[in-house]
């Protein structure tokens, strides 16, 4: 079954992260995707540009509304996803808890319709 993994953190905190804790941050993720290729459970992945450069639309009566960024109010933003195949749940979370932004932000798990 394949699930989205999809993360969530303060845009702000990894502004706030020196180039060298960023560099280790990035290797992470960088081991942690190549394991899961080699796995055959890497489906998909990417991270995200800031939300500043996000647009929304909505249609609302045949007329298209946009909007520059995300038109809500969070704490954390998405800034990336993996979608991957796991077995279950059990093993989507134990894939989610491997991705470096849980430690200071969210992953939120989601079964993707087949």
């Amino acid at each position: 079954m394949q699930y989205m993994l999809l993360i969530y953190q303060k845009e702000a905190q990894a502004a706030d992260l020196d180039k060298d804790a960023m560099g280790k941050v990035y290797q992470e993720y960088q081991a942690l995707t190549e394991d899961l290729k080699k796995r055959g459970q890497l489906v998909s992945n990417h991270g995200l540009k800031p939300t500043s450069m996000a647009t929304t639309i909505k249609v609302r009566d045949g007329k298209t509304l946009t909007t520059d960024g995300p038109f809500v109010e969070t704490r954390e933003q998405l800034g990336g996803y993996f979608v991957v195949e796991a077995a279950d749940l059990d093993e989507a979370i134990g894939i989610a808890e491997r991705i470096p932004s849980a430690r200071w932000g969210t992953v939120e798990i989601r079964p993707v319709w087949a």
